[in-house]
């Protein structure tokens, strides 16, 4: 039912004034009119706007509401689950959070439909109790993988840089297979395992197999862009002093300006800008608040440091952070491509090309600055440089092809290479003719045709003219994990951190696949 205010009025005149006086003032009534909208609708409106907006259960205090969004929920599982079995292949990504002291497994799913768009999901954010050991890692994917019967057709799980997930996969995978190398001294940071707990499981490592492991390629490059770097300056003699003072500075200057109203007027003063508010997971936001800092001329910075009894920035300090921010610039760009929404597989390599091209290309300018980092491009990326995996991605891509390869030898080994996937896809249609003209009828002999050649499709003759075309596809991408996460810190406030675990799950699950918006739902 709606109801509709409308309004009443006395006869007036054309003065606008009734026979007694000025026409008296409009009064309201309340209309109450029928609707078309049912029962069903009402429920899932009111689903919709809890559950997107990520409200509390109880703003709808009703018993029977909490058991529909179950129904709900059951239901978007079993038609997520008949999805996954219609689809070949697919991709998940998977990482562990944690907050109000609670840690939770999130893994994602992503595949190709039948018309070859990309489409998501969210399989889990499960309660993990206890240490985060490879076991319990491997064990966990597992079960979430088979609960929606994934088995066999997961190619790739992706994840960062921890060695609880490198070990993880790399024990439990049943065996050898072309993926990421594992080396555990390129590890985020140590993790340290009870030997007893380690002694008393390790007889069960056999009990699982996992897919092929993938790191995030994001969170590698900002494993370069910080620790590497950071290394490297702290390492050389050259640079360490000034590296310190420069950021040093910086630091305070962020510090009083997040900290007093009074600093950050006097900043926007000077900059016409705010200052970046750096964040501890993203490398990013220091490039960008050095940025920020440099785009202030000197002379305007210093009197602004003064004000604020901060030591001045000299000459060789602002000059390092230029030249810090011409460095990393091309760092920041790739970073920004790899972990955007248009991103594949088939987009690593050439980015990775690309990446150490550029930092060749300072490295006569700014060599005590730029030494280190194609050295720890190609030790990070060592296995994914050479992988066949990666070079067909990318030549299958039709963004790059074979545009991005320079060496004239790679692009012929990258295109036979690609000649070869394409014979063991479709063995029987090799040289196989598709022109076939069957014979006409007596009276079209009265018409005088030229032959009409046969054609013959092969693999070579596909792959040619793919690499020739300039047909472009829309990208096939998987987001990462940390999505699901960002939108739990939403769903599991401080007001709302009383509800289960389970319940917490199915809520965020929902509102990650909108499951009451159909027109979202699964569209990345």
């Amino acid at each position: 039912m709606t109801i509709v205010a409308t309004t009443s009025t006395s006869t007036s005149t054309s003065t606008g004034q009734t026979s007694d006086g000025p026409t008296p003032a409009k009064q309201v009534k309340l209309d109450v009119r029928a609707t078309g909208l049912s029962a069903a609708e009402l429920k899932k409106l009111v689903a919709a706007y809890i559950v997107e907006d990520m409200l509390p259960i109880s703003t709808l205090d009703s018993e029977s509401f909490r058991r529909y969004l179950e129904r709900e929920y059951d239901k978007m599982n079993s038609n997520l689950k008949a999805t996954l079995q219609e689809a070949e292949f697919v991709s998940t990504t998977a990482d562990i959070w944690t907050v109000n002291n609670k840690s939770f497994m999130g893994v994602t799913v992503h595949w190709i439909n039948s018309t070859l768009q990309r489409n998501k999901a969210a399989l889990a954010c499960k309660r993990i109790r206890g240490s985060h050991t490879y076991d319990v890692i491997g064990a966990e994917i597992e079960e979430i993988h088979s609960s929606y019967g994934l088995q066999g057709k997961v190619i790739a799980t992706v994840t960062d840089n921890a060695s609880n997930f490198a070990k993880a996969f790399r024990v439990c995978q049943p065996c050898h297979l072309e993926s990421e190398s594992e080396n555990e001294g390129d590890d985020e940071e140590p993790t340290f395992t009870d030997v007893i707990e380690a002694l008393s499981t390790a007889s069960g490592d056999a009990q699982f197999s996992l897919p092929p492991h993938y790191r995030c390629a994001s969170h590698t490059i900002n494993l370069i862009s910080s620790s590497d770097v950071d290394k490297h300056l702290n390492s050389c003699a050259d640079t360490k002093a000034v590296y310190r003072s420069s950021i040093a500075k910086c630091s305070a200057l962020w510090t009083k300006a997040t900290q007093s109203t009074l600093a950050s007027e006097q900043v926007e003063e000077v900059s016409r800008r705010k200052l970046m508010v750096l964040t501890s997971t993203r490398w990013n936001s220091l490039y960008e608040a050095i940025s920020r800092i440099i785009t202030i001329p000197l002379n305007e910075l210093n009197p602004l440091y003064v004000k604020l009894g901060i030591k001045c920035l000299n000459e060789r300090e602002y000059q390092f952070l230029k030249e810090y921010c011409t460095v990393m610039k091309p760092l920041t760009v790739a970073l920004d491509i790899l972990q955007g929404d248009e991103c594949t597989y088939g987009a690593l390599l050439p980015t990775l090309t690309s990446l150490m091209s550029k930092t060749l290309a300072l490295k006569d300018d700014l060599s005590r600055m730029t030494a280190s980092l194609p050295d720890a491009l190609k030790t990070r990326f060592d296995a994914v440089l050479d992988s066949q995996e990666g070079l067909v991605a990318a030549a299958t891509c039709p963004k790059f092809k074979l545009r991005w390869l320079r060496d004239e030898r790679r692009r012929e080994y990258v295109k036979e290479l690609l000649i070869t996937e394409c014979r063991k896809a479709a063995p029987a249609t090799e040289n196989t003719n598709v022109s076939q003209i069957p014979a006409s009828p007596a009276k079209m002999d009265f018409f005088e045709f030229q032959n009409q050649p046969k054609e013959s499709f092969s693999a070579e003759k596909e792959v040619t003219d793919f690499l020739r075309s300039g047909y472009e596809l829309e990208f096939l991408n998987h987001a990462p994990v940390e999505r699901l996460f960002s939108l739990g810190g939403l769903v599991l406030s401080p007001k709302r951190n009383r509800m289960s675990d389970r319940r917490f799950e199915k809520l965020l699950l929902m509102r990650y696949s909108h499951c009451f918006s159909p027109k979202e739902n699964n569209k990345t």
